[in-house]
């Protein structure tokens, strides 16, 4: 009922002009809109996990709205530095992919150079050496993408109940608890792998298909250089997607992504962006100390020249989010009727 009324608000509101004048004043201009992707659709992600996922014609249809608006779509960079002298132009926005997923390289990036937009990629590196699929949202796309089997039992990957795949907190618990296991067991990146196959062979999925089709894979060594040498901006995600309580762990996983890193050239590796958007105070000191300059949350919001450079907002757009939604964060109206969202504390690593 609230997101009803909320989306009635906002079609009144552009209806009367309120869109236009707030885009149009000195409030939108000294703030920066960082938008947060994190998968395009390569088959039917977006039908799976819609909060994480977007299709691909989504996503044409937003980089349509940023050029018809007229928005000022910035390299990250060159956005935080104008921010914070107070120099941004109209309709500021700086667009952001986390993680590097091959759909990037397949769906996003083609869209992004048709319009000419600048883009920065939070690159997690584990996955893109290792070239399989990423194991724990593997394993909860092979449930769901079972479901039409009703209940399976799965007693062979250590649940001692028959998992009713229909319901989607029964599917979460079980792939969970999969990982879990593999996690107990201290499997490599490879048994994990085996393990995802075997999971998808007793659920009648062709899971080679889907390695070949590079569902739920990263970026290799290949695809990024020659991202990179197209002016993509790759920058800090950690190693493995976690960010550890301990600050030797913390920092290994800053130096590791940045060693992946340093061979495909380009700027230096100086902004992060903390997986899942879980951060702890005591992260920001040690970013600091690894050179680190800015670092993006998963917080609801617009960046200002009074936003902590560490602790910086964006907009997680995704495919539960209208067009019209969409607009209003463009616009800036967004702002004044959005729930303040911030992320929960949340340590996983796969």
């Amino acid at each position: 009922m609230k997101q009803f009324l909320r989306r009635a608000t906002l079609g009144v509101l552009k209806s009367c002009g309120a869109f236009s004048m707030v885009c149009q004043s000195a409030w939108r201009r000294q703030r920066l809109l960082i938008l947060c992707y994190h998968g395009v659709s390569l088959e039917d992600e977006d039908q799976w996990k819609p909060g994480l996922f977007i299709g691909p014609q989504m996503l044409e249809r937003r980089l349509e709205i940023l050029h018809r608006k007229n928005c000022a779509v910035l390299d990250l960079g060159e956005a935080l530095q104008r921010l914070y002298r107070n120099d941004l132009p109209p309709r500021s926005v700086a667009l952001t992919f986390d993680d590097g997923g091959y759909d990037f390289y397949k769906q996003a990036y083609p869209r992004l150079e048709r319009y000419r937009f600048p883009v920065t990629v939070y690159l997690t590196s584990y996955y893109s050496e290792l070239q399989v699929p990423v194991f724990h949202m593997m394993c909860s796309y092979l449930l769901w993408k079972a479901q039409n089997l009703g209940s399976v039992d799965l007693k062979e990957f250590g649940l001692e109940y028959r998992v009713e795949l229909k319901s989607v907190g029964n599917r979460d618990d079980a792939a969970n608890r999969i990982s879990q296991r593999a996690e107990l067991e201290d499997m490599t990146g490879r048994e994990k792998d085996q393990l995802a196959a075997a999971l998808s062979a007793r659920l009648g999925i062709d899971y080679e298909k889907l390695r070949e089709k590079r569902i739920l894979q990263l970026m290799n060594g290949g695809e990024i250089a020659e991202l990179a040498a197209r002016g993509v901006d790759f920058q800090l995600h950690t190693h493995r997607h976690r960010t550890p309580l301990q600050e030797d762990l913390f920092r290994r996983e800053i130096r590791d992504n940045r060693a992946h890193l340093e061979g495909i050239g380009g700027p230096e590796r100086i902004h992060f962006c903390y997986p899942s958007g879980a951060y702890r105070p005591e992260f920001l000191q040690w970013l600091s100390e690894e050179g680190v300059v800015s670092a993006t949350t998963c917080d609801t919001g617009f960046a200002t020249a009074q936003s902590n450079a560490l602790l910086l907002p964006r907009l997680v757009d995704t495919s539960q989010r209208t067009e019209l939604e969409f607009e209003s964060w463009i616009d800036g109206i967004g702002h004044f009727l959005s729930r303040r969202r911030r992320a929960r504390l949340a340590y996983a690593a796969d």
